[in-house]
């Protein structure tokens, strides 16, 4: 009689757990959302910096994350203490990072380029402080289980926390940011204080996490960068989330300006973004069964295709109206859910593939690499927004001395925020198409590792 091996118990995450590490999502959305609607709108709107300048001082401490990022991933697979290796990291964020944040739109009453210059230092400590965060953060999903679909359901509990984050944060802080300075401050102090509130929660919530491997680090950054080349999966990943990441990051930074010069009225952009994280909150479900369904790839190249075509049809808004604005930005949603969980829960996969080709565990340097990517390109679409905006002749103001936009700069603001982010993301599903890694191809990974220990 030929008898086979049991198969390996999965380790699945107590609920607890998945509700203690999802609340921490809050915070890295909304830190996401805030800075990347409001930042550029805030410098060229109420601090009166030239738009060309304001996408510089977005962009350059998300450029400092390159270095920082992987700095924290390989000290995070080092430390050793009784809070783990990745919980010391995270408290370290918590504590710093609401404090600079505030500080970011609660400065003294500067406008033009000493306003930017104080921005600039804000958010550069700000970008740090989010690095010591996010990077271990992402790191322990892919070491608290190592069963496949597991990790999508852990993940799907993180973006339900995604979703309600981008919803309060993107509906409640331009409400209380409004038009003026004074406003910005309060907006400053009450997103910190959320801020605060997900980071100890998300502390405190992983404590018992179960840790089904224990991740190694490389010796420098260049190393680190050596293995993140060596998984062609990784790289695929990488390049087709940046892609994505850009597009977001873009649309992002253009709704106030869209809502502002295109549909006529800056509360709009409120409603926008509800439209937008509805579907977070309530297409998780939906998105697990198509990723077991079709695979991970068919359900990312149909997220990627809805967001691209949401945006395409968003650049007749202004002819067709606010309704019909309202209708493209829902199809976006919807797009945007899938791609936000299947790019999380893909991270994860590729990591454990890595371990089972190499049989190293190196979450630390891919989460340092991908979470400093992620935040450059995203970034970058708020720079090269920017500086659409300033080529085409955007004027900068302050609510004092309000001022007349040229036909130029509308017309920037609206398809560069509309039909750029849909170029980029429709490229994004043509590098999908090269990702291979699939639950088939790591569970025979895993199961040559095995056999060859």
């Amino acid at each position: 009689m030929v008898t086979s091996e049991p198969a390996p118990a999965v380790v699945t995450v107590p609920r607890g757990v998945r509700v203690g590490y999802g609340v921490g999502s809050v915070s890295t959305a909304t830190f996401s959302t805030v800075p990347g609607l409001l930042l550029l709108f805030y410098m060229t709107n109420v601090l009166a910096v030239p738009a060309w300048v304001a996408g510089i001082v977005v962009f350059l401490p998300k450029l400092w994350d390159m270095i920082v990022n992987p700095w924290v991933g390989q000290r995070s697979d080092r430390t050793v203490s009784r809070f783990g290796a990745r919980r010391p990291w995270m408290l370290l964020g918590a504590l710093t990072l609401p404090v600079t944040f505030a500080l970011t739109f609660a400065g003294p009453p500067l406008t033009g380029l000493p306003a930017a210059l104080y921005v600039a230092v804000c958010y550069f400590l700000t970008a740090t402080a989010y690095a010591c965060y996010e990077v271990p953060y992402k790191a322990m999903a892919a070491e608290m289980t190592d069963d496949y679909h597991e990790r999508s359901s852990l993940l799907q509990w993180k973006m339900v926390f995604v979703g309600l984050a981008i919803l309060l944060s993107g509906s409640v802080a331009p409400a209380i940011a409004g038009t003026e300075a004074a406003g910005y401050r309060l907006m400053g102090l009450v997103v910190g204080s959320a801020l605060l509130v997900s980071m100890l929660a998300a502390f405190a919530g992983t404590a018992r996490a179960p840790l089904v491997a224990r991740a190694e680090t490389e010796a420098s950054i260049r190393a680190q960068f050596a293995a993140a080349r060596s998984s062609r999966p990784f790289m695929v990943l990488l390049g087709l989330s940046c892609a994505q990441m850009f597009a977001a990051g873009t649309l992002l930074a253009g709704s106030p300006y869209f809502a502002t010069y295109v549909l006529g009225d800056p509360g709009v952009t409120t409603t926008l973004f509800l439209c937008i994280v509805g579907p977070l909150l309530v297409t998780m479900p939906v998105w697990v069964r198509l990723s077991r369904r079709y695979e991970k790839r068919g359900a990312m190249i149909l997220g990627a295709a809805l967001f691209t075509a949401g945006t395409v049809a968003l650049a007749l808004a202004g002819r067709f109206g606010t309704a019909y604005a309202h209708a493209c930005v829902l199809v976006v949603g919807v797009g945007y859910a899938g791609l936000q969980l299947l790019q999380f829960s893909m991270l994860s996969d590729v990591i454990v593939h890595d371990a089972a080709v190499t049989g190293r565990h190196r979450a630390g340097v891919f989460t340092g690499l991908w979470t400093a990517c992620e935040t450059v390109v995203f970034a970058l679409g708020a720079l090269v927004l920017g500086w659409l905006l300033g080529a085409t002749g955007f004027v900068a103001s302050d609510p004092a001395t309000p001022v007349t936009q040229p036909d130029s700069a509308i017309m920037a603001a609206t398809y560069g925020g509309t039909l750029l982010p849909a170029l980029v993301a429709g490229i994004s599903v043509l590098l999908t198409t090269r990702y291979t890694l699939t639950a088939r191809t790591l569970a025979t990974a895993e199961k040559l590792r095995s056999a060859e220990a």
